[in-house]
């Protein structure tokens, strides 16, 4: 594979960026197998942080370069601070820029396809509630999504876990920042629930992506997994997958499931 590190200005952000890039390469040296090689443009899977970390963290954590390595797939991983993918009420339009700018810019760099069927988005965390939240939004944008140890963080009865709320942003917790709010739980049913979008979006005829869904069965965030999983449950007509496996909320679970995603897309 092909590495890239990039920095840029986004018009949306209003400001420069970064990105990590990974490309398909025929040719690699000892001991790993090279790409088919036999696209013009390559399918992409933007591949999203969580909470604590940036961009580099999915090269520094796990071995996502050497996985994707025999695969016709490029992979774009962003950075977007604690913004929880969202257009935060105070601040840049994360969502905007993911999931409609960053693909244009990626196309214009490197050999990316913006087709749908080639577009697929995945993240753990709050990276995973950004995976979850744009393939609802943004359904036709992605052919597949995939969420590791999150789901809608809205929804969890038990919001004094020191997650994103309570971070410092600009001297007041983040969540303000991002909602206008500190307790989560008010947002259910609002215009930044992804199941209210959810629902739009399927009352209105569009064809959802397919998901993957994974949490440990020790994670802290496990609560919200089942709320999702129990809504997707009403809607059998999304291609929705849900697993559990032993493992909390760390890399040696995303490590491992990472991989099993990306056998799931079978490109």
């Amino acid at each position: 594979m092909a590495l890239f590190q990039v920095k840029f200005f986004a018009e949306t952000l209003g400001m420069c960026t970064s990105v990590n890039v990974i490309l398909p390469q025929k040719i690699h040296g000892i001991g790993v197998a090279g790409s088919k090689g036999t696209k013009e443009r390559y399918p992409v899977l933007y591949l999203l942080h969580g909470a604590s970390d940036d961009h580099t963290i999915w090269l520094r954590r796990t071995n996502i370069e050497r996985y994707v390595a025999s695969m016709d797939l490029a992979v774009v991983m962003p950075e977007v601070f604690l913004s929880r993918y969202e257009n935060m009420l105070h601040g840049p339009r994360y969502s905007d820029y993911i999931t409609e700018e960053l693909p244009k810019i990626m196309s214009q760099f490197f050999p990316i396809s913006t087709a749908p069927e080639d577009q697929f988005i995945a993240g753990l965390s709050m990276g995973g509630m950004g995976a979850l939240k744009s393939g609802l939004s943004k359904p036709e944008k992605y052919a597949a999504v995939g969420v590791f140890s999150s789901g809608n963080l809205f929804y969890r009865s038990d919001q004094t876990t020191p997650l994103i709320q309570n971070r410092p942003s600009g001297g007041v917790p983040t969540s303000v920042s991002i909602y206008g709010t500190v307790d989560q739980s008010t947002l259910r049913g609002t215009k930044w629930d992804p199941f209210v979008l959810g629902e739009e979006n399927l009352a209105a005829g569009k064809k959802m992506p397919r998901f993957f869904h994974v949490c440990g069965t020790e994670d802290f965030l496990i609560e919200s997994a089942h709320r999702t999983r129990d809504w997707f449950g009403k809607h059998p007509e999304i291609d929705y997958t849900y697993q559990e496996a032993p493992g909390a909320h760390t890399w040696e679970f995303w490590d491992t499931w990472v991989q099993a995603f990306l056998k799931w897309l079978e490109l």
